[in-house]
């Protein structure tokens, strides 16, 4: 079984204090994708370090900007390859794909961290030509994949909400980033609509594009399961959230998904990040 693991840690220093690290342990994972490390390959390292991912293979995208973004996967065995970045966005440490051996030849496993945004701000032109470079790549490993040289999974925070049913308080959101129709148009066109089963899955999924969201062909018609929630006032005892932490595959791999669970925590008190960590199992 592989089993993947996403997690936007929200600075993984704060989330190793708070239990992160441990709660990653005993899920047993496979493969862990980080987002929002902030902070240096030492940091990283040390946060891990007593764990059972000290000896593992860590690959890190680290921001030119100190404290912010970054982005990491850590794996048992070295990858095949490893590559930071996309055109454009070399150091901002928001994309990175390792390369692992698997039956079809390889598999891509990619850890993003898109644009917070602002609408109508320079910061949201910035987010649609990260999008649009997005796009461009997850083409290419959509072609790798139909032609049968080796499958991909995009896993991270998208800061989208892709349907109504992601989020909480979509009517008051309408207008702001994470919700504008424009970004929406990106996961509508990776998705795709109307109601298609997919080889290997327990039901169908809402899904007629090149990719498979794996978090709603699980996670059932909604509300949530939400990913994310404010620490400010009663949004996570209110479940008052978003669904923006995804895990994204090329529909041969979805085929071998058997599950898709968001972690959240219990209680306020138990978090260990403002997002909720997402678990794929795989064959």
């Amino acid at each position: 079984m592989l089993r993947v693991i996403t997690a936007n840690v929200n600075g993984i220093r704060a989330a190793a204090r708070r239990g992160g690290i441990g709660w990653l342990e005993a899920q047993n994972p496979t493969v862990v994708t980080l987002q929002e490390v902030r902070g240096t390959e030492a940091h990283l390292r040390s946060a891990i370090a007593g764990s059972r991912f000290e000896p593992w293979h860590v690959a890190h995208a680290e921001s030119h900007l100190a404290g912010r973004n970054g982005v990491a996967v850590l794996t048992e065995d070295e990858p095949l390859a490893v590559r930071t970045g996309l055109p454009g966005f070399d150091t901002d440490g928001r994309w990175l794909e390792v390369d692992l051996p698997d039956e079809y030849g390889v598999l891509t496993v990619i850890s993003a961290y898109v644009h917070t945004g602002e609408a109508e701000t320079d910061r949201q032109v910035e987010k649609h030509q990260f999008l649009d470079a997005m796009q461009a790549r997850l083409d290419a490993l959509a072609d790798r994949s139909e032609a049968g040289d080796g499958e991909a999974l995009l896993t991270g925070d998208l800061n989208i909400a892709h349907r109504d049913f992601d989020i909480k308080n979509w009517k008051g959101n309408l207008k702001k980033s994470g919700f504008l129709p424009q970004e929406r148009a990106y996961l509508d066109g990776w998705f795709g609509y109307g109601w298609d089963g997919v080889p290997g899955s327990s039901g169908p999924v809402e899904h007629t594009g090149r990719w498979v969201d794996l978090g709603r062909l699980y996670g059932g018609d909604g509300p949530g399961p939400y990913t994310w929630w404010s620490w400010r006032g009663k949004a996570f005892d209110n479940d008052a959230g978003w669904r923006i932490d995804y895990e994204i595959a090329t529909q041969r791999l979805a085929g071998r998904s058997r599950s898709a669970v968001v972690g959240r925590a219990p209680t306020y008190a138990e978090r260990w990040s403002d997002h909720a960590p997402l678990t794929v199992d795989f064959d």
